[in-house]
């Protein structure tokens, strides 16, 4: 019988009704719960003070402090909490100032409720992931406008990294360049999640990567 005790959970969000759905949905989940909830970045850091929890969902612009500022000054602190920001905002900047900042998740508020609580769950991990929105956004912005020979380039960098891999591990590469999770990359390869994780550890090894993203950067040179 598992005994862990459930990843707890802190829900920051300026809008009351988006909090309660987001504390149903969770408290809904036999390993998750939420253990407090804020309306802003301020009340955030005294909360995550009192409570300690695993994780805490972050709402991006609210009003007073905002969650780039507030996730900032939370993974500053000894033994801070992961950190998914939670948006309504399509944003280049929003995303990259998410991720600068040390969120290791960064999902939109439109996304399936069952998408997100495997985005806590992962997070609480202590492994990225990113809404498929937010990866294109980080692949484009990262790589920005370039040069037909710094394009091909790159190119042939990227395919030289990838030629490395087995045939599973560029199929899960290409996956996860898809923003798939890992339950999700497990359906569409018909294979288990614990395979899907074995292949991005070896992902990980094999192209010299330390998250998700940069192996979705790989696999976007690669395609370019």
């Amino acid at each position: 019988m598992d005994e862990r005790e459930p990843t707890r959970v802190v829900v920051v969000d300026d809008d009351q009704l988006v909090r309660m759905a987001l504390r149903l949905l969770l408290d809904g989940e036999p390993d998750l719960t939420v253990v407090a909830e804020a309306a802003d970045g301020e009340s955030a850091l005294a909360v995550v003070d009192q409570q300690r929890p695993d994780v805490v969902l972050m709402d991006v612009r609210m009003p007073g402090r905002d969650g780039i500022s507030a996730t900032r000054e939370l993974l500053a602190r000894p033994s801070p909490p992961k950190v998914l920001m939670l948006t309504t905002f399509d944003s280049d900047d929003l995303v990259l100032g998410a991720l600068e900042a040390g969120a290791l998740g960064f999902v939109f508020k439109d996304t399936p409720p069952a998408r997100i609580v495997d985005a806590v769950r992962t997070v609480a991990e202590g492994n990225p992931v990113l809404s498929p929105a937010a990866t294109a956004r980080v692949i484009a912005a990262a790589t920005g406008p370039r040069s037909s020979a710094s394009r091909r380039g790159s190119r042939e960098a990227a395919r030289t990294r990838l030629s490395t891999l087995t045939e599973r591990e560029l199929d899960t590469a290409r996956a996860i360049a898809d923003g798939l999770s890992n339950p999700e990359i497990a359906e569409r390869l018909h294979i288990s999640v614990a395979t899907v994780k074995a292949h991005t550890g070896s992902l990980f090894a094999k192209l010299a990567v330390e998250n998700r993203v940069q192996i979705a950067l790989v696999v976007r040179d690669a395609e370019d």
